[in-house]
């Protein structure tokens, strides 16, 4: 059964630096035990893999985490804009993890929001 990671709308910010996430997701990501960068794979929905790392503050009471390696590569390459909304999966296999990255974009006509995509 997959798990819902992270579920954001993206900022300026996420678009052109990295990707901030919620404090709380930090717990399903590959374990940081004690590190404050892990690399991780995930898929998207066409199957293609990202490799992407996940980094914290060192020592600080509040890590402020953040996706960097590998994000812009998937922000160039889906062509991402601001108000886009990006959700991350967990799912287990066995004894192994895997996590999915999938991208949804408003469909707008004449300014009204028909529907939503996947990209």
């Amino acid at each position: 059964m997959a798990v819902a990671i992270v579920s954001k709308q993206l900022r300026e910010t996420d678009i052109k630096k990295r990707l901030t996430i919620p404090s709380k997701s930090p717990k399903y990501f590959p374990s940081l035990a004690g590190k404050h960068v892990v690399p991780f794979k995930a898929r998207d929905d066409s199957g293609r893999p990202w490799k992407f790392q996940i980094y914290t503050r060192k020592g600080k009471r509040y890590l402020k985490p953040v996706l960097t390696k590998g994000w812009l590569d998937f922000v160039g390459a889906k062509e991402l804009t601001i108000g886009d909304i990006v959700d991350m999966e967990e799912k287990e296999q066995g004894e192994a993890v895997m996590y999915r990255v999938r991208v949804v974009r408003e469909v707008k006509i004449f300014g009204y929001v028909l529907d939503h995509k996947s990209i």
